[in-house]
């Protein structure tokens, strides 16, 4: 059990030490495709610690949440990564991905079970500004498509890598995991101050 652990530990620490904070979103991505799609969400800590802490969130509820809500944000990225290939703007892209970092921490951190319906809108609001900063790079990319899917698989697999880590967690201490989640507002809150 300790060495499941230290080994989740260990992977989420190389994940969060190899994203830059709030850089993910470099407008203009030339010849990208799947790999490019699927690294996008991974070179910002914004998007991580975002995915992560709707997986962490979506355990803490239980239930049928566990893959709703992780569904619920993938399905209103991929809408927001649309308006984004199209060329809609969206206002205030980067104040609404950082403001959902802070907001899923702090419900995380606060225990929050929302009723499972309210749960889904939240996440979804927060997924379309996600969605729409990586869907503006699209449209530069090789593949549209295909960037769209690899930036849908990243995503979903953090959410499942928080869902794991809250099963973990949880198992140890539950105070630990509301710790984490305090710890990821902090981290949005850091940067809010760079925006």
């Amino acid at each position: 059990m300790i060495r499941r652990i230290l080994t989740a530990g260990a992977a989420g620490a190389g994940v969060l030490a190899a994203a830059s904070p709030a850089l993910a979103h470099t407008y203009g991505i030339h010849g990208g495709g799947f790999g490019a799609g699927f690294f996008h969400p991974l070179g910002g800590l914004d998007h991580v610690l975002a995915m992560v802490a709707v997986g962490i969130w979506a355990a803490q509820i239980g239930g049928r949440a566990m893959w709703l809500v992780p569904a619920a944000f993938v399905a209103a990225m991929i809408g927001g990564g649309l308006v984004g290939m199209v060329g809609i703007p969206l206002p205030m892209i980067e104040l609404g991905i950082v403001a959902s970092v802070v907001l899923l921490g702090g419900l995380i951190a606060l225990q929050s079970r929302l009723p499972l319906s309210l749960s889904m809108a939240l996440v979804a609001l927060f997924a379309l500004f996600h969605g729409h900063a990586h869907g503006l790079e699209a449209p530069t990319a090789a593949a549209p498509m295909l960037y769209a899917s690899g930036f849908a698989l990243a995503t979903a697999l953090l959410h499942r890598a928080g869902i794991g880590l809250a099963v973990v967690v949880s198992r140890l201490s539950a105070p630990l995991l509301r710790l984490a989640g305090g710890a990821i507002a902090a981290g949005g809150l850091a940067l809010a101050a760079g925006i």
